[in-house]
């Protein structure tokens, strides 16, 4: 036997006959699931047991279903003796010390995390992170504020947890950061294929002192500054447009993910065509000689 493999089965000997006492927290693998418990080699001198009440407050939570052999799993030691040679175990015990301690690590570093909605209440929904129930507030489901929550029962969405107080047991998620991250992103790869000197039609959505916001479709906007909607000297754009009107604009700049949107620039082209398309008046001399050749064999 190796220097390594016996010093690893030195390590495992003495830990199976250290002494466990009640509050320990020991980590073992799951060897075996029943309907109403879960059994654990600790690799110590007894097997552990995790009874389903000691598990979860999880509502519909199947230990066949949602453990299986193999997992690794925290638990604290409720008995060293179940009355069968056993040490009985609570995950809900470890659970309020060692997920809070993730969940707060979870918060720091913005993680993104998969949950099924579980329960509807009011102002929002119910979902689990290790094994702790979190609230999500109706206005962080959704980019837009969600009415019938009742729709959103079962559907797995990704969130992140924005509170973690296990002093107060207060876990709070939200969906909204990450939804508006990727609105974001697929924004500035649309605004990627928009070119200065595209010309498209818009809808006026807002007014503002400084200028008009235009739809364009397709989620994204462009602003036409106020000294770029008319020929003309205006102090509002109110004084031109009006709030769901269809106008034609020229794109003129991007920079920093903002379209500039031109209306006047279009006039200043049409004008220049106008004044390309004027007719050229012949000289007085072409006139005459024209003349002349006209009335050439004519006898009076």
């Amino acid at each position: 036997m190796s220097e390594e493999t016996m010093a690893s089965y030195n390590k495992e000997l003495e830990a199976s006959f250290r002494k466990i006492e009640e509050g320990d927290i020991l980590e073992g693998t799951v060897i075996g699931v029943t309907e109403s418990e879960v059994i654990l080699d600790l690799k110590s001198y007894a097997e552990g047991i995790i009874r389903l009440e000691d598990y979860t407050d999880e509502p519909d939570f199947s230990i066949k279903h949602d453990v299986t052999v193999g997992d690794t799993i925290s638990a604290t030691v409720i008995r060293t003796d179940d009355g069968n040679g056993n040490i009985l175990l609570s995950r809900k015990l470890a659970n309020d010390v060692l997920a809070w301690d993730k969940l707060q690590k979870y918060m720091e570093d913005g993680t993104n995390l998969t949950v099924q909605i579980k329960g509807v209440v009011n102002k929002g929904v119910i979902a689990y992170v290790e094994g702790i129930r979190g609230f999500i507030p109706a206005s962080r489901l959704a980019l837009e504020y969600t009415e019938n929550l009742e729709d959103w029962l079962l559907k797995e969405i990704q969130v992140r947890v924005i509170t973690a107080d296990p002093e107060q047991k207060r876990l709070v998620l939200s969906a909204r950061e990450i939804l508006k991250e990727k609105a974001e992103e697929e924004r500035k790869a649309r605004i990627s294929n928009v070119e200065v000197g595209l010309v498209t039609e818009g809808t006026v959505e807002t007014l503002k002192d400084y200028g008009a916001f235009v739809r364009l479709g397709n989620g994204l906007s462009g602003l036409v500054h106020v000294s770029q909607i008319s020929d003309k000297r205006i102090k509002h754009p109110k004084a031109v447009l009006t709030e769901g009107d269809t106008v034609k604009v020229k794109v003129i700049g991007i920079k920093d993910g903002k379209i500039s949107l031109s209306m006047k620039a279009l006039n200043e082209a049409a004008a220049e065509e106008v004044q390309e398309e004027t007719v050229e008046i012949p000289k007085a001399e072409n006139i005459s000689t024209s003349l002349g050749s006209l009335l050439k064999g004519i006898q009076f």
